[in-house]
């Protein structure tokens, strides 16, 4: 079960399916109330002309057993008095409740005197003590409005149920009367009954219905995605980087997880590659002083007097040195953090360049956030690439422009040729074939400069000096600058 339901098919199917069945529930349950509501109103309509129509008689004198209202068919009719007392009812009234008497049989006829006595007190009654919140009527006035009831009523032996209407009205010679009348409520409960079958029937067949559309459309929704996932199982099987998912072709999000699956899929292909790259070009590198140093220590194994120890130390500092770059390297990969501290890029600069014959430096105090020892390796390896190609002067220049830091590196040599100038930061690489390796070094140099200068937040590219020479820029954010957190 929790496999079933752990499917987005699933969910999205059930998730509809208890959406929908909430709003019907909802539109079902206001549907009978406002169906039982208006039909029950018309039943109280019903019942309030029929009260009006007996009332309409009473206060024109019509005698009781005279009342045409009483003799209606299937509207129970009852008269009462001011003090509750039952005077007339429907002929076939066999039992009633929901009206306020219980009684079906007319009290006794009383007395004429009797009634000019209580007549007689009812002016009284009506001159010192009727309530001030009565409707006050004139005789032979029927009051406006009515009040509304529901009850029960039996005639001739069928029990139903009714909304009974009370209207009253002051007749000349028997005071206030009240005249219940009522209309069945037959038809309202069948119209609900009615509704309410069809709601039951119909309800769970709608929501089949959705439950059955919503898996089929989640269903092909869904499908490239159930593509995309086999094809990532399959790639990460074979281990085949060349291989791609499908893409569909449409332009919803699915499609879009198909392209950026596929990017991210070109991106670690092309890492990856790279990675060998770099390794076998590493393993390359290290071969020739390793073999080298073998070579020296061997023949000064078999010969002490032939011991060329200038050129062991030598190859012993290049192999330290390509190491200590392959190292860097590694941890810039892995995404090391430059360390946030300020520093003063021109003393910076003046630091590295002391010593150095032919460098002059221009420099202003200006201050970045980030490795001091990282953004002198990229001074350095900027300062022995100038050093390597320069004819007879190095400039280094530090200014301020906006919110960077800009260290510009140029050398009187014979500059970099246009297509080579993103080539050059590629690592290991050398653009001089016939210069040595001793010379002309592991071609990492400019690699790291660059890797180190992007960390930082900033650029490093390479353009051309008005007299020829190759002209470095490198530009960094300014400590406290927004751009001056480095990048991760």
């Amino acid at each position: 079960m929790s496999r079933l339901f752990g499917s987005v098919r699933s969910r999205a199917t059930l998730g509809a399916t208890l959406v929908v069945a909430v709003a019907l529930v909802a539109a079902g349950a206001a549907v009978l109330l406002s169906l039982r509501a208006n039909l029950t109103g018309e039943a109280g309509t019903r019942a309030e002309r029929s009260a009006q129509a007996v009332a309409s008689e009473l206060a024109a004198r019509i005698p009781l057993d005279k009342l045409s209202g009483l003799d209606a068919e299937d509207v129970p009719v009852q008269i009462v008095d001011e003090d509750g007392v039952l005077l007339a009812a429907s002929e076939d009234l066999e039992r009633i409740s929901g009206t306020g008497t219980a009684e079906v049989t007319p009290a006794p006829t009383r007395s004429g005197a009797d009634d000019d006595r209580d007549r007689g007190d009812d002016d009284r009654d009506d001159d010192s003590g009727r309530s001030g919140d009565e409707e006050s009527l004139e005789p032979g006035e029927i009051a406006q409005g009515a009040s509304y009831t529901n009850g029960t009523a039996t005639i001739d032996g069928d029990t139903e149920d009714y909304r009974f209407a009370a209207v009253e009205v002051e007749t000349p010679d028997r005071g206030r009367l009240t005249v219940h009348a009522g209309s069945p409520l037959a038809a309202e409960h069948s119209a609900v009954g009615t509704a309410l079958t069809a709601m039951l029937i119909g309800f769970p067949l709608l929501l089949g219905v959705v439950a059955g559309v919503t898996w089929l459309v989640t269903g092909r929704a869904l499908r490239p995605v159930e593509g995309i996932r086999r094809e990532m199982a399959a790639i990460t099987a074979s281990e085949d980087l060349r291989r791609r998912v499908p893409e569909p072709a449409t332009h919803d999000e699915i499609a879009r997880l198909a392209r950026t699956t596929n990017a991210t899929l070109a991106a670690l292909e092309a890492s990856v590659e790279r990675q060998r790259s770099f390794v076998a070009d590493a393993s390359h590198e290290l071969r020739s002083p390793i073999a080298s140093l073998r070579t020296q220590l061997e023949v000064a194994a078999a010969h002490p007097e032939l011991l060329d120890l200038h050129g062991a130390v030598e190859d012993t500092v290049r192999l330290q040195n390509l190491a200590g770059d392959l190292l860097l390297l590694a941890r810039l990969d892995a995404g090391e953090r430059p360390v946030g501290t300020r520093v003063d890029v021109a003393a910076l600069a003046r630091e590295e360049a002391a010593g150095r014959e032919g460098v002059t430096v221009e420099a202003e105090p200006v201050e970045v956030s980030g490795s001091r020892g990282q953004l002198g390796r990229v001074l350095a390896n900027l300062l022995d690439n100038a050093e390597r190609h320069a004819r007879e002067r190095i400039t280094v220049t530090v200014r301020r422009e906006g919110g960077e830091a800009v260290v510009s590196v140029a050398d009187d040599g014979e500059g970099v040729a246009e297509a080579d100038r993103e080539r050059i930061f590629e690592r290991f690489v050398r653009l001089d074939a016939a210069r040595s390796r001793d010379d002309g070094g592991a071609g990492l140099g400019l690699a790291i400069a660059r890797d180190v200068a992007v960390r930082h937040g900033g650029t490093l590219t390479v353009g051309a000096t008005p007299a020829g020479g190759a002209l470095f820029e490198l530009r960094l954010p300014l400590a406290g600058a927004g751009r001056g957190a480095p990048r991760a």
